[in-house]
């Protein structure tokens, strides 16, 4: 196929709700509520809701525009058309950066709990799988997704049964506490916040979608409403079982709650669901990023060899992501790329809401924008700095080498 050939419209309703959910649900659940109840301690639950208002300012931003423009990209395609090639641009730059973070976080969650003394190399093992998956087409991904979301949910609502009849829950502990700060509350969105970004899966995979203009603005919200009631029920056993203090500290919060419980014979069931979260997560990540990918390479802000098309698929912008990824997941620590990707992801939808502004004024982008600018610089500094740095670069980049047109 050539270089700017279209990708294939295969993805139904079920198949971009799945996605949204695969991207979500094995981030949030297995990743981000130890370090957010670390900074937001009692106020856990509250740092839960204000994540999730953005993320539905963000959210319906994202849908008017994906019905608008259903093209592979999402925000970069949105900025470039409503902004002007610089912000479409940044937008890119900070979604390709932070869910690349992202992806290596989830590939150390899956290493982690499947090969713990080997996690580094279980995690290259498992981006050097969905890689592979990747490009035999969006199609089997998606299947795939779907099946591991089924038994995800499946494992949590287990878990969150088991917690609430066993015994050991006291809901005293999810009282809110003297100690909760504002700053605290703040940084726990901003940490949950990464959790809440997987529905812009369905956004940057809008050209493989059937009847974009319909579809995406109905999964978007439905991934988003079926996520956060299944983020309020682990948070609320999680504290239960726990404590604001022991959630903080754990390194496998739903096992330790699970074993806090007294039903140790689901730990083994729950290291599992770890492990088939983070991996559906890590799927639809590499997705995303691989589609924005080639919409940055056809506008040669990235090589032009990555634009191409074979039989439907991105192959060349699917195997540049799993090689960077795989190289981060070899290096880097697994907490510490959560609020980096924060910071980038925060960045995108910013620029996501501005777009929507220009399509209608209203109160949902508006907030939406607030929103992001006060999580975004909300999330602890060495995130914030290194976010910063990251942007600049990307600018001085564009700055230095404006394609031509």
């Amino acid at each position: 196929m050539g270089m700017s050939a279209p990708l294939a419209r295969r993805l139904g309703p079920v198949d971009a709700v799945a996605i949204g959910l695969g991207s979500m649900i094995g981030a949030g659940v297995f990743a981000a509520f130890a370090p957010a109840a670390a900074a937001g301690g009692p106020a856990l639950l509250i740092g839960l809701a204000l994540a999730a208002v953005v993320a539905y300012c963000n959210a319906m931003s994202s849908a008017r525009l994906a019905a608008r423009y259903p093209e592979s990209g999402g925000t970069y395609v949105y900025g470039r058309e409503r902004l002007g090639p610089f912000w479409g641009y940044l937008a890119g730059w900070s979604f390709v950066v932070g869910k690349t973070a992202s992806c290596a976080a989830m590939a150390l969650t899956v290493g982690v709990y499947v090969w713990p003394g080997q996690a580094h190399a279980a995690a290259v093992g498992a981006v050097v799988a969905l890689t592979v998956l990747n490009c035999c087409g969006v199609q089997r991904s998606a299947l795939v997704t779907r099946v591991v979301v089924t038994a995800v949910l499946a494992v949590l609502a287990a878990a969150v049964v088991g917690i609430a009849t066993s015994g050991a829950a006291d809901v005293a502990r999810l009282g809110l506490g003297s100690d909760a700060t504002v700053a605290g509350v703040l940084q726990a969105a901003g940490l949950l916040f990464f959790a809440f970004a997987g529905y812009a899966r369905i956004a940057t995979l809008g050209e493989e979608v059937r009847d974009p203009a319909r579809t995406i603005p109905r999964a978007i919200p439905l991934a988003l409403g079926i996520t956060l009631v299944v983020y309020l029920a682990v948070a609320v056993a999680l504290l239960a079982a726990l404590g604001s203090a022991g959630l903080a500290a754990a390194a496998a919060p739903l096992t330790a709650a699970v074993r806090a419980a007294g039903l140790t014979w689901l730990v083994p069931v729950v290291t599992v669901g770890a492990a088939l979260a983070a991996l559906g997560a890590l799927l639809s990540l590499i997705l995303g990023v691989s589609r924005t990918t080639l919409a940055m390479a056809r506008d040669r802000h990235l090589p032009r060899p990555l634009a191409r098309v074979h039989e439907g698929v991105p192959r060349q912008a699917e195997i540049a992501v799993g090689i960077v990824v795989a190289a981060l997941a070899a290096t880097v620590d697994l907490r510490g790329a959560i609020g980096f990707s924060s910071f980038g992801v925060l960045a995108y939808y910013a620029i996501a809401n501005c777009s929507a502004w220009t399509l209608r004024r209203g109160v949902l982008p508006a907030a939406g924008l607030v929103g992001c600018l006060v999580l975004a610089f909300s999330l602890p500094t060495a995130a914030v700095v290194t976010g910063i740095a990251v942007l600049a670069v990307g600018s001085a980049i564009y700055l230095a080498w404006t394609p031509p047109s």
